[in-house]
């Protein structure tokens, strides 16, 4: 009786199942007081089964290693780009036979230990499969030079990332995103099989963790790659003489330079990530966090500025703003609606970008005019900001010291009780209020042109 027990059970072993597609629960027979008499006997015994599955799970990974070495990663251009890729469905694969044989031998410290192989084996494959064939990004910005940009040649200069390595990128992003969502099924499959006073040590919550850690990583190269494409044009704009520009023209060199590398990554990344479509979002909204603030900081740098200076750069201003606000479905056959929240980023700081510009073109003559415009227009109680503002407009720093005692005398007092920070609370503009700054805007350009 005992050799035809152990038999059986040797059968079970030799099955094997080739879907992973969780079904929905069966209703539970009654239970037999019977079940799991002998199965509880080898218990003791199963650390060599889940011993032979840490094993065989490390010589899987071993294998998945060497097969993308061999092949390569998917190909820019064709089905592959972009796609979850094929192992990560396999190690799932593998993981749904190990638990449906397990819980067929025992429901018990079995399954837990088999749980911790697996949560071993899910991070391996984070690490070396995902993370671990990451494109290395570059901190040599082999860019435009700044002699092409103020001759206003077209430049044709590629991004860091070559295309193909795009498209591994937003590939290792969507396995990740597959990896998450199915280390999540796996969790809750797994409760089900064990016994339930063991439910509470089921938990896959780092590995989970460990995916979503590969999303943003991956998020956050393309960034990067997209932001590092864009400094050398900056670094032009802040290097031209804007004192000495006589006439306002079409958009400066630079502007072009910036809009070229947008519409060469960002169709490749959104045809790349149709499938993760939120991941897109979060990529254009990190990108433009990153770049709106930069794009200040350089603005700054634009000093002196004289008057025709600061109506070219407003309007290179309003033509970044224009292509940002776009962003999203720039280069689109299909015409969709950016997300709300991306379009208040971009608005909220290429608005301020436009009202820095505004300010350095309004006379300094009366001061407090001056000063109580600056107030309403920038709502920025910081002195050391004025004080760039007025390096932007040339002024002498005698000039300066009178300014800025006024400035800070004419700051509005806060509030009781409420924090003396430097920085004012002003409403945000509706978008009614928005509307006329740029129709006044565009008045400004249409006149000077």
């Amino acid at each position: 009786c005992v050799c035809v027990c152990v038999f059986a059970l040797f059968k079970i072993l030799l099955k094997s199942t080739f879907a992973f597609p969780i079904q929905p629960r069966k209703p539970k027979a009654p239970d037999n007081p019977f079940h799991g008499i002998i199965s509880k006997c080898f218990e003791p015994h199963l650390y060599v089964y889940i011993e032979s599955q840490d094993k065989n799970l490390g010589e899987l990974i071993d294998r998945f290693v060497a097969d993308f070495r061999a092949q390569g990663p998917p190909k820019a251009g064709t089905e592959e780009g972009g796609a979850v890729l094929p192992s990560c469905a396999d190690l799932f694969v593998y993981y749904k036979k190990c638990m449906v044989q397990c819980s067929q031998l025992s429901t018990g410290e079995p399954m837990i230990a088999l749980t911790t192989i697996f949560q071993k084996f899910l991070r391996e494959y984070a690490w070396k499969i995902l993370s671990g064939n990451l494109p290395k990004s570059n901190s040599n910005s082999g860019g435009l030079t700044i002699t092409s940009l103020l001759k206003e040649k077209e430049v044709c200069e590629a991004a860091k990332f070559t295309v193909d390595e795009l498209c591994l990128i937003c590939s290792i992003l969507s396995t990740a995103e597959y990896c998450l969502a199915t280390t999540q099924q796996l969790e809750e499959k797994l409760k089900e099989k064990v016994d339930k006073v063991l439910m509470e040590r089921i938990n896959l919550t780092g590995e989970m963790d460990t995916f979503s850690t590969v999303i943003s990583n991956s998020i956050q190269l393309l960034v990067q790659d997209l932001d590092a494409a864009c400094d050398p044009a900056l670094n032009a704009m802040s290097k031209m003489p804007w004192q000495s520009v006589e006439h306002v023209g079409d958009q400066s060199p630079y502007v072009t330079s910036i809009i070229m590398h947008i519409k060469q990554n960002v169709p490749i990344i959104r045809d790349n990530l149709a499938s993760t479509r939120k991941y897109f979002t979060q990529f254009c909204i990190k990108f433009t966090n990153s770049f709106i603030p930069k794009f200040i900081n350089h603005l700054f740098r634009c000093k002196p500025i004289s008057m025709v200076g600061a109506e070219q750069l407003l309007l290179d201003t309003h033509s970044l703003k224009t292509v940002l606000l776009d962003l999203p479905s720039i280069g689109s056959q299909v015409l969709r609606k950016a997300p709300a929240s991306y379009t208040k980023i971009v608005v909220k700081g290429m608005t301020r970008a436009e009202m820095i510009l505004k300010v350095v073109m309004a006379p300094h003559e009366p001061p407090v005019v001056f000063v109580d415009n600056y107030i309403k227009l920038l709502a920025d109680g910081n002195p050391e900001t004025f004080q760039k503002v007025l390096d932007m407009k040339g002024l002498k720093r005698s000039e300066q010291s009178s300014m800025l005692e006024l400035f800070r005398q004419r700051l509005p007092t806060p509030p009781s009780g409420a924090d003396g920070g430097p920085s004012l609370s002003f409403s945000a503009p509706t978008p009614e209020q928005e509307s006329s700054r740029i129709r006044k805007l565009e008045k400004l350009i249409k006149k000077r042109l």
